[in-house]
């Protein structure tokens, strides 16, 4: 039987969905953000093909359908569909749609996947790790999935997610196995949007569709894709109402941040000083709260440390 697991950690929520022993799908959401579905009020700032509305915090949304009979400057409901995506288009709005619902304060993650919060830090057992966590975020973090046979890597561009295949089987063999650890790879980061696929090219109309076939069993819908073409491409769309895992892992200094945070909360007892990078070191400064929280946690105040010789993602707790 499928189920979530959610953990409220420091600086951001993480949730699993485990299905026979393995994380199928992921989630992270980062403290403060607002998710696709929460009902603000808002003031519209412009009309026309694509409406602007800001709401009481300053926040601009786009609202691709501009709501009927308001005119600029008049107030109104938005719901969010689809949540601020991180990355170098800062210049892009989350998506929003006018309605006549109330305004209401967002659930919490574990209240709207219907999921099992977990004790974090665990004095126990880390069932989120047992799960497969800490692979889940390697792939994020690198874009590198493994499967039998061969590998997936996975470029989010600001206009479509691609994913190259490549492995040692013979091509029409890969092909399927390629198609089938990409849906999975698809479902487990969260990808949305517009996703292309570059299998090898393999002869034969049986063999594409096979592999169309593969995509089909092991990605839920909604999506939409096209046939494999003689080059061995493939397209999907999928609704994109939040950031892919992809995404998340590409500002790389407060992922890496926030996943030393937790490796740290889950340290041997005792005094902790947090060692990374400078770029990590300078997003712990810049969020106080985040070391008061893993200090009260930990019954000790933590530290930073600068140590410029270390990769981003080389971060540690040592004994302070």
């Amino acid at each position: 039987m499928a189920e979530w697991l959610v953990e409220r950690g420091i600086g951001e929520t993480r949730a699993a969905l485990i299905e026979d022993d393995e994380i199928v799908e992921a989630r992270v959401e980062s403290d403060g953000s607002l998710p696709a579905g929460t009902v603000l009020a808002a003031r519209l700032l412009s009309t026309g093909r694509n409406a602007v509305a800001r709401d009481e915090q300053g926040t601009e949304y786009l609202l691709p359908i501009a709501p009927r009979g308001t005119s600029e400057g008049a107030a109104l409901a938005i719901e969010i569909t689809r949540e601020a995506i991180p990355g170098g288009e800062t210049w892009k709005r989350p998506l929003a749609r006018a309605t006549d619902a109330s305004p209401a304060a967002p659930r919490s993650l574990a209240e709207r996947l219907g999921g099992r919060a977990l004790i974090f830090p665990s004095p126990g057992r880390d069932e989120l790790a047992e799960a497969g966590w800490d692979d889940v975020a390697e792939q994020a973090r690198s874009g590198r999935v493994e499967f039998f046979g061969g590998s997936l890597i996975l470029f989010a561009t600001p206009a479509m997610t691609l994913i190259d295949v490549d492995g040692h089987l013979p091509p029409a063999e890969l092909a399927v196995a390629g198609a089938a650890a990409a849906a999975g790879a698809i479902r487990r980061l969260g990808i949305g949007g517009s996703i292309g696929i570059d299998l090898p090219t393999v002869a034969g109309k049986p063999a594409r569709m096979s592999a169309a076939a593969a995509i089909d069993a092991h990605l839920p819908q909604p999506f939409e894709r096209t046939a494999v073409n003689g080059f061995g491409f493939i397209q999907i769309v999928r609704p994109r109402p939040r950031a892919s895992l992809l995404e998340i892992w590409a500002d790389r200094a407060a992922a890496e941040a926030r996943a030393l945070l937790r490796r740290a909360a889950l340290a041997a007892p005792g005094a902790r000083r947090l060692v990374a990078h400078p770029a990590v070191i300078d997003l712990l400064t810049r969020n106080p709260a985040w070391i008061d929280t893993l200090s009260r946690h930990r019954g000790e105040q933590a530290t930073l440390r600068s140590d410029p010789s270390l990769a981003i993602s080389a971060g540690h707790a040592e004994p302070a």
